[in-house]
């Protein structure tokens, strides 16, 4: 649960992989022109990308012209990273299970199984081509709660039986957009070109206490202090002064900092802290056991 740009740099988090996720259907068949033939299907199972793309990775038709620059890149990485990579003539279908503006790390789920169908390393993939610390890609991998670090340019990370007794207190909120993680590292590098050792550390150890936490109390207080950590190392308002600055519990941002969801702590029942949100223009509320894989008692 910390901010992408300081697990970027080395800090110690803790990831949360969802429930929801990304399934890929990938085909092969013989042909005389040989070629990728790609789908991309929403939750409703409505086709909302298509693309038709060279060996080489060259896109050549196509529904989304910026999807498809996104794939092409992709693909020539993997060429890149492999001289025996030769595929057949490839049909790819990618179906969510969930909203496409939730994000949820669906650009990692891309790179995590496009990686192990060209038979490459997915973090050298990430590199590559999205960039960022890899703590989402080590969540394509896992079943539930991990502990992730970034040393020497390499992820490492541990499964963490993170069930805290005041889980039914803590939902997910989201926010109605898509955040773009590279736009927000490229911020934080403008204001942290070189990674700072004393505040890698203190984030580190918020989250060694959010995970010691044993009560909402204790909860709380870890996410006020990493909130007021990023906002003033960001230069950016809390997301709770931009939105909920009434609400009576924390409100956590995730991932890129300000975008998709937020974590929110409330001692008052769900009916009463669904309603605080609806009435505030945020109708996607959702418990913790919900959403997090590997959540619940």
């Amino acid at each position: 649960m910390t901010a992408e740009y300081f697990v970027l740099d080395g800090a110690l988090a803790l990831a949360l992989p969802t429930k929801a996720g990304q399934t890929f259907r990938i085909t092969q068949e013989e042909s005389r022109s040989p070629q990728i033939h790609w789908q991309s299907f929403d939750h409703l199972g409505q086709r909302w990308f298509e693309a038709i793309f060279a060996l080489n990775g060259e896109c050549l038709q196509t529904t989304d012209t910026a999807t498809a620059e996104r794939l092409t890149q992709i693909f020539q990485a993997i060429h890149q990273l492999t001289d025996t990579w030769s595929p057949a003539s490839t049909r790819i279908e990618a179906r969510l299970d969930f909203p496409r503006h939730w994000g949820l790390g669906s650009s990692s789920t891309l790179i995590a199984a496009l990686a192990e169908w060209g038979g490459v390393d997915a973090f050298r993939l990430l590199d590559l081509t999205f960039g960022g610390s890899g703590y989402d890609i080590a969540c394509a991998f896992a079943d539930g709660p991990i502990l992730y670090q970034r040393r020497e340019h390499q992820g490492h990370w541990v499964t963490f039986p993170f069930n805290p007794s005041f889980q039914e207190q803590l939902y997910f909120v989201g926010l109605g957009a898509k955040q773009d993680s590279r736009e927000g590292i490229a911020r934080y590098r403008d204001r942290k070109p070189a990674a700072d050792p004393g505040l890698l550390n203190a984030v580190s150890q918020l989250t060694a206490d959010f995970i010691r936490a044993t009560t909402l109390a204790d909860f709380e207080r870890c996410i006020r202090e990493h909130e007021q950590l990023v906002s003033k190392t960001l230069e950016l308002p809390r997301v709770a002064e931009v939105y909920f600055s009434d609400y009576w519990g924390a409100v956590k941002s995730l991932g890129a900092w300000g975008g998709d969801f937020v974590l929110a702590t409330s001692a008052i029942g769900y009916d009463e802290t669904v309603r605080y949100f609806a009435e505030r223009g945020f109708s996607e509320v959702f418990r913790y056991e919900e959403m997090v894989a590997g959540g619940g008692k």
